[in-house]
């Protein structure tokens, strides 16, 4: 799906009027395209929002296209269900090769950790989510130790990857073997490899029909996170393809799959306060 398209699309689509943008182009680094947007909740009578609950989301485009401000329909989504998120564009192929982009990702994460207090947000309670190679770079981030402090990867409460590509070696498309086909080691490619037992929690989501990143993907992390012994919630939606459980997310296409529902029910478990996750099941909503 051409990125002009989703832009056209996301122009067109109505947004969830329990939501709005509270901060645009925000910078997180020195280049052009290190500028994040934040969405959160709308005031409750009149009552500020504070200490919420935070989700990065990371869009996908092959590693080579993609724009933040064509994702504003799942920012809105997210945040009318309750968190502040976090949208941020990064730097794509080819003004950088891997794993630049994924850097850029992790710079980002730096900066809501630093800073997402004084918008509203709880840095304690952060989950990474991301779409396609937007998936990628989020579970790159939550496994690799290359890219994440061990301070930070511990900010990590969990990830929601949908249909994200992290076993996919040997390369043998035009879009793998031209972002990652030069890596003298392609195998620390592969989030699946660096899956250990500190990984946080998942929620892998597939569609059962997507021919671009095959549902083996999914299968094939949550299995190993499983045999690990990492708690991990796998979801295959019957008739979606590469696209749908992102465009599930919009309030037109909600009815093809519960993919918001689900992922709110996960997020809302994950990201409840410290005291409530010691005193047993989360409450119906957040903060």
């Amino acid at each position: 799906m051409a990125i002009s398209i989703l832009g056209v699309l996301n122009a067109l689509l109505p947004k969830d009027s329990a939501s709005h943008a509270v901060a645009r182009d925000l910078p997180f680094g020195p280049a052009e395209r290190h500028r994040l947007d934040l969405y959160a909740p709308r005031r409750v009578d009149g009552v500020p929002t504070a200490g919420l609950p935070v989700v990065m989301f990371v869009y996908g485009g092959s590693w080579a296209e993609g724009d933040r401000q064509h994702y504003s329909f799942a920012g809105r989504a997210l945040a009318a269900q309750g968190f502040l998120t976090v949208v941020a564009d990064y730097r794509l192929v080819p003004e950088v090769e891997y794993p630049g982009f994924v850097e850029d990702c992790a710079l980002a994460f730096g900066w809501v950790v630093d800073n997402i207090a004084r918008h509203g947000g709880d840095p304690t309670r952060i989950a990474l989510m991301g779409h396609s190679a937007g998936a990628y770079n989020a579970a790159m981030l939550a496994l690799d130790r290359r890219y994440l402090s061990d301070a930070l990867r511990a900010r990590v409460r969990c990830l929601v990857g949908l249909s994200g590509p992290y076993d996919f070696f040997p390369f043998d498309g035009a879009i793998s073997m031209r972002t990652f086909g030069a890596v003298r080691e392609p195998m620390t490619t592969q989030p699946i490899s660096h899956v250990g037992p500190d990984a946080p929690p998942m929620f892998l989501a597939t569609g059962e029909r997507d021919t671009l990143v095959y549902p083996r993907n999914t299968v094939e992390l949550a299995r190993r996170l499983a045999t690990l012994g990492v708690a991990v919630e796998e979801r295959h939606y019957e008739g979606l393809g590469h696209p749908g459980p992102l465009l599930a997310l919009s309030r037109p296409l909600r009815w093809r799959a519960p993919v918001l529902k689900d992922v709110t029910t996960y997020l809302r478990r994950q990201l409840q306060p410290a005291a409530a996750r010691a005193h047993g099941p989360v409450a119906a909503a957040l903060p």
